[in-house]
């Protein structure tokens, strides 16, 4: 059977909620959203229905709440694909991807055709992890949400599942992991700089924009309000946009009377 399933393989045109209602059916689970499945757990009982007892299920939290336990799942899962020598995708996966790959390998096993024979909760019971699944997966949406200080239903979860992809069962061994937290810290820095960037820009263009303004009630100012060299001023304030031809006008405007007011004094000595 073919493991290796490319990208445009129609695996990964598979929709969230037939992806959800397989897992809910498999597993007799309530499961309403896939970020719910992101810990892992999910993924080894998968595999545990469709080879009975390859999982060693004792070892599975299903209520992993941390980034390291998630991480230990999915260890577990590398070490039954290593047992049963299914091969790894050929890329880092996110969450549902992984799952729309998960399911062709498994129909392709059992034919599409759920094990009527397997019971997944007593598997679950037998180690004692047969707690309401939903709300543990729920309080550890919630956990990552709050470790990473992120906002929206799955933008709080994304560096979360890309640091998990990159885990033993995504990538080769503890490096992979490694490497993605630094990428995770990496980018951190990176959007912590731009927003330095961003506030210094600000407090520059609030600096000029006041002294801007300042001399825009200098020249509105009933007294100097109409002079040549305040008109000269406005005009260059008051450009639509940063042409030359506002600075040209203005300079003109300030030559002409500059002669006209030469002129007149010559007229008067005369």
């Amino acid at each position: 059977m073919a493991t290796n399933i490319g990208m445009i393989d129609s695996a990964y045109f598979v929709g969230r909620n037939e992806i959800l209602t397989w897992i809910n059916s498999g597993l007799q689970l309530n499961l309403s959203r896939i970020e719910e499945a992101a810990s892992g757990a999910v993924q080894c009982q998968l595999i545990d229905m469709t080879y009975p007892g390859a999982v060693p299920m004792y070892k599975v939290n299903f209520d992993a709440k941390t980034e390291y336990d998630m991480i230990q799942n999915y260890k577990v899962l590398q070490e039954v694909f290593n047992k049963l020598k299914i091969d790894k995708a050929d890329r880092p996966l996110d969450n549902l991807e992984f799952l729309q790959w998960l399911k062709r390998y498994c129909d392709s096993v059992n034919g599409g055709i759920m094990n009527e024979n397997y019971d997944p909760v007593e598997r679950r019971l037998k180690v004692g992890k047969d707690k309401n699944l939903k709300a543990s997966r729920s309080k550890s949406l919630e956990a990552i949400h709050l470790h990473n200080s992120a906002s929206g239903d799955a933008a709080g979860l994304n560096k979360n599942i890309d640091l998990l992809k990159q885990c033993d069962f995504f990538c080769q061994g503890k490096s992979g992991v490694a490497a993605a937290s630094s990428e995770v810290r990496a980018l951190s820095k990176e959007i912590t700089d731009l927003k330095l960037s961003v506030d210094l820009l600000e407090k520059e263009r609030d600096f000029y924009f006041a002294k801007l303004r300042n001399i825009e009630i200098v020249c509105q100012t009933p007294q100097v309000e109409n002079h040549p060299i305040a008109l000269a001023i406005k005009k260059i304030l008051y450009a639509a946009d940063a042409q030359e031809s506002a600075l040209e006008e203005a300079q003109e405007y300030i030559t002409q009377f500059i002669d006209n007011d030469e002129t007149e004094e010559v007229a008067d000595d005369d």
